[in-house]
């Protein structure tokens, strides 16, 4: 380690954001995003700087309630008030809900076990302005009942490459797998505080491929409108072919809920 180096040690950091306020998660030059406002933020508390990772890259739009960040920090920085201090220089947008020291192998992406997302859908003939940067807006009145039935086939390891965005081949390397393990999909029907009809979809799985929720959440949508049937989705599934699958959500309705990990790789 050279002179100018502080030691450090391995910090886990509990984020909140609302993404309409950034380009998406990951770094990219030239433009406002989530893990470069952090990033730059601990390098200037630091004095050094303080490369990130998150436990998902959230495309631009897409919201983060429980979004996990493993960063190396110096040793004697004051952890407890740095939540504090970061949401205050990161603000508008980015609030640091909690910062812990944690295992040194510890890796927010890779360590973590599962990821919850949660889907917000306005279903109401009325708009709602002060959902309109949390909720897609689908006027037209949803069967619910045809959605939870359309669910079922998405439980289970399946190649999900009907809801994924193909990624873009790079020489030499292999394809990726779009095998995932969906634990949790469903739907729950709620009242907002100014009495519109709104639902929430709730997706849990080892892991997600590019834009696989909101892939899931257009076509649950379309089975609500009636265009798919609940009993396609199992052919949608098996087909592995993007065009057979419905609509893609829009990005504002998407919010990273919850990150899993062991219980034991934390101090």
């Amino acid at each position: 380690m050279s002179t100018s180096e502080p030691a450090t040690r391995r910090a886990r950091l509990l984020v909140a954001y609302e993404g309409s306020y950034f380009n998406g998660f990951a770094v990219n030059e030239g433009v406002r995003t989530i893990a470069g406002v952090i990033g730059d933020a601990l390098s200037l508390i630091s004095r050094f700087p303080v490369h990130i990772t998150g436990a998902g890259r959230t495309d631009a739009g897409v919201h983060g309630w429980g979004q996990v960040i493993s960063c190396d920090l110096p040793i004697d920085i004051d952890l407890e008030h740095l939540p504090r201090r970061l949401t205050k220089m990161c603000a508008p947008g980015i609030v640091v809900r909690s910062a812990e020291w944690t295992a040194e192998d510890f890796h927010a992406r890779f360590s973590a076990q599962w990821r919850h997302y949660r889907y917000t859908v306005l279903n109401d003939p009325v708009a709602d302005p002060f959902l309109a940067a949390s909720a897609w807006h689908v006027p037209e009145r949803l069967d619910v009942q045809l959605m939870y039935l359309a669910c079922d086939p998405l439980i289970g390891e399946h190649d999900f490459s009907a809801f994924c965005r193909k990624p873009k081949p790079v020489e030499n390397e292999p394809t990726p797998s779009m095998f995932r393990l969906v634990t949790q999909a469903q739907w729950t029907e709620q009242v907002s505080e100014r009495g519109s009809r709104l639902l929430r979809f709730e997706i849990r799985a080892n892991a997600f491929c590019h834009q696989m929720v909101r892939s899931i959440v257009g076509t649950l949508v379309d089975v609500g409108l009636g265009k798919i049937t609940p009993g396609s989705m199992s052919a949608i599934l098996d087909s592995r072919v993007r065009t057979e699958a419905g609509q893609v959500a829009p990005a504002h309705g998407l919010c990273l809920w919850e990150v899993g990990y062991l219980e034991q790789i934390f101090e």
